[in-house]
Parts: C-alpha cells; sequence; structure tokens
C-alpha cells in the first residue's frame, strides 16, 4: 500500500483520512470516524470512536503506524531517527529523495552540529529532511532554531524591563524634584526677604540751593534771575571743503589734456557710451568674434533668416533674453514676427530696433562696418589730439621750469654781488 506524499491515506475496507489528523499520537475525532467505517459499514452500524487503531488495520499487511510529531521527542535529533526508523528507508535513500549528503543527514539525527555547514543550510536540510520524512517541516526548524541558537545575534534584555524600573521608582524620583524645587524657591525667597529693609528719612535736611530752578550758587532774594528758555537756535553751517589744490603741469603731464585749452578739453571729452550687448538668455548664429550683428529678444517673437535662394538659414521662436550672432558676408533676409521685439547690436553697442518686418541682413553689416570705421578713426584722432595736447603742455612745463631756474639765478647773483 502507497502513501500519497500530501499525507493521505487510504485504507482498506473504505473512507480515506489525511495524515495530519494525527497529531502526538492521538486521534481526533474526525479520524476516529474514519477508521470506525469498517468493511460493516454496510450494515448501518458505526464502531465506538475509542482513540486506537482497530485491530483490522493493524492487520493490513501494508499498514504503517502514522509518523509520530517531532515535538514528542526528547531532541530534534531523536524525532528524525525515530520517524526514519517507522519509513523504512535508510539515510541512503532519503539522501537520494532530499538531495542532501549522508553525512549532514546522519549529524542531524546525532545532534551532531559541529557536523553540519553554516546555519542557513542547516536549516534547509533540517526542512528538506522532515519533508521526506512527512513531519511537519516548520515545526523542526523552529526546534532546531531552539536547539542550537544563533551565536552572532547579541542576547537583548526584555523588552519592558526599563519601564517596569522606572515605574518601580518613579515615586522616589518625583519626591526628590520636589523637595529639590521647594528648597530652591525657599532659598530665594529668604533672600528676598533679607534684603528688603524698612524705609527711613532722608539724611538731608533742606534741599541744597544748586538743585533749584534758576538759582544760583551764593545769590538768594527775590532779585535775582531765574534760567528761561530762548527760542532755537539755527543749526551750524556744514563744513566746507576746501578747493583741490592741482599742481601746475603735473595734470597735463599724467592725462595728456591741458585744462586751460579748452578745445583740447572739449575733443578729449568722450562720447556717450551706448547701452552695450549683455547676454541673458541662449545666443545662436556665429561665433562672438566672426559676427559685428547681433539681434536680441526684448520679448517672445518669431526670428526667421532666409538665403537669396529661399533656403532658411536660421528659424526659431526666441525668448525673451535670447539673441542671435549673423554671420558677415552673408546675403539674406530677416523676417521677424514684431520689429519692436528684437533690439540690433552693431560691434557690441545698442543700435536701436528693427525698422520693419523684413530687414536686408547685408543692411546691418554694412551699418556696423561703417560704426567700426568711424570709431578706429576717432581713436586715431584722438590719439593723435592727445599727443599734441601733451607736447604743448610739455613745452610748457619746460618753459615754466626755466624760467623759475633763470629767475632763482639772477636772484642769487643779486645777493651775492658785492654792494
Amino acid at each position: 500500500m502507497s502513501y500519497p506524499q500530501d499525507g493521505k491515506r487510504v485504507p482498506p475496507g473504505g473512507g480515506g483520512f489525511r495524515h495530519t489528523d494525527v497529531v502526538g499520537g492521538n486521534w481526533s475525532s474526525t479520524a476516529g470516524r474514519a477508521f470506525a467505517v469498517a468493511p460493516s459499514v454496510g450494515l448501518g452500524v458505526m464502531a465506538l470512536d475509542t482513540g486506537t487503531v482497530p485491530d483490522e488495520f493493524r492487520a493490513h499487511p501494508d499498514w504503517k503506524d502514522p509518523v509520530p510529531s517531532i515535538t514528542d521527542a526528547a531532541t530534534l535529533g531523536d524525532g528524525l531517527r525515530k520517524a526514519r526508523d517507522l519509513s523504512g528507508k535508510s539515510l541512503a535513500e532519503l539522501a537520494a529523495d532530499t538531495r542532501v549528503h549522508e553525512r549532514y543527514l546522519r549529524a542531524l539525527e546525532e545532534n551532531n552540529i559541529s557536523g553540519l555547514p553554516s546555519r542557513v543550510f542547516a536549516i534547509g536540510y533540517v526542512r528538506a529532511y522532515a519533508g521526506a520524512l512527512g513531519l511537519d517541516e516548520q515545526l523542526a526548524v523552529e526546534r532546531y532554531k531552539r536547539e542550537t541558537p544563533d551565536g552572532s545575534v547579541p542576547l537583548q534584555a526584555p523588552t519592558g524591563v526599563a519601564f517596569e524600573e522606572v515605574r518601580r521608582y518613579s515615586p522616589r524620583i518625583v519626591g526628590a524634584v520636589l523637595i529639590l524645587a521647594l528648597a530652591v524657591i525657599g532659598w530665594n525667597v529668604f533672600q528676598r526677604v533679607s534684603l528688603i529693609r524698612a524705609p527711613q528719612p532722608s539724611d538731608i535736611v533742606e534741599v541744597p540751593e544748586s538743585w533749584s530752578l534758576g538759582a544760583v550758587p551764593g545769590q538768594t532774594g527775590a532779585g535775582q534771575s531765574l534760567l528761561r528758555v530762548g527760542a532755537p537756535q539755527p543749526a551750524p553751517p556744514d563744513q566746507t571743503t576746501p578747493t583741490l589744490y592741482i599742481t601746475p603741469g603735473l595734470e597735463a603731464q599724467l592725462t595728456g589734456v591741458d585744462p586751460a585749452d579748452r578745445d583740447a578739453v572739449a575733443a578729449a571729452a568722450a562720447p556717450p557710451v551706448q547701452a552695450a550687448f549683455n547676454p541673458r538668455g541662449a545666443i545662436y548664429g556665429a561665433s562672438a568674434t566672426a559676427s559685428q550683428v547681433v539681434l536680441q529678444a526684448r520679448k517672445a517673437g518669431a526670428l526667421v533668416v532666409r538665403m537669396a535662394d529661399g533656403r532658411v538659414l536660421f528659424a526659431r521662436q526666441l525668448a525673451a533674453g535670447e539673441a542671435w550672432r549673423a554671420p558677415p558676408g552673408v546675403a539674406a533676409i530677416i523676417d521677424v514676427s514684431d520689429p519692436t521685439a528684437f533690439d540690433v547690436y552693431l560691434n557690441g553697442e545698442h543700435g536701436g530696433a528693427l525698422t520693419g518686418v523684413l530687414t536686408p541682413l547685408g543692411q546691418l553689416n554694412a551699418r556696423a562696418e561703417v560704426l567700426a570705421r568711424q570709431t578706429t578713426a576717432q581713436i586715431q584722432a584722438e590719439a593723435v589730439a592727445a599727443q599734441a595736447v601733451a607736447a604743448r603742455a610739455a613745452a610748457a612745463t619746460q618753459a615754466a621750469v626755466s624760467d623759475t631756474v633763470g629767475g632763482a639765478q639772477q636772484a642769487m647773483t643779486t645777493t651775492l654781488a658785492p654792494r
């Protein structure tokens, strides 16, 4: 007679039962009723559930006693060995069934923990061996863990011990805190009471004469003048700053411009600086060194640059602050959605806004080149004028020095001449 792996048995003569109905060798009422169904079931006779196995089942050649629970044995190894003896299998057969080496199964039966591998593998072997013997795998694993505790896990204090200690000593702690608080409060009250003094009469017999408003020491009588407050006086003027002294000829020598020459000062005056290009977002197009024209968006707007043959050189919806550098020497048309939304920068300086929706790029490049030539010519003229002013200033300084030296020599000659 064969027994399935799930623990079901079919005893001879009728009703089946589950092996799990047998717990610790005692038969439950379900199992007893199953075994009470004998070949005489057809007669309608129900045997009394006595809690023992009927003899007709034990007499069957395929009968095997139920496997006892793993919790009934003294140790886990004893329970495994007893279950193997009842199964009639050898260690070699069970090793083939569980795929666990025979020496590890023997170590489990002999409770030889040193003969087992690491704890993780040992738990797996216990589970597999218990399953092959028809035992409860979880109960076997739990018993193995109880009999062989893990030494790598540190022991921890039971939960609630600290709380119980606090509850035990809490009245004493509260009493000590109250006594300390009362002592501190009492000490402060004592200090304040001891420092309180009863009011005493003043030692000053009379008010000093100088404390009276308007009284003058040494003068008494009705004719003395009282102190009166007059009208407010104006605030003193701010401190004046003396005129800055300028050494004659020094400013002309350092700056190259004579302050007395109005034409030179007017020529040296720098023209007003236009607003310079300030990047405030992404910049597209040519590089900064190769471009003289930059279009920057004041607000969001569309910019399309088309070549003469119709090809699109650049097309993008620019956000506020983004810019596009125009390449030099390219014949193209600039098409924008709103001319007032784009500023033109020529050679890095603001050149106004676009004049129309369509603007030739060559026109902007030409304006940039003209401004560049004008700037270069202006710089050269200013350099020549500065050199001329410096030369005149140097000549004037030299003449002033010569006059000063000549006057000094004449004064010395007059002083040293015999009388």
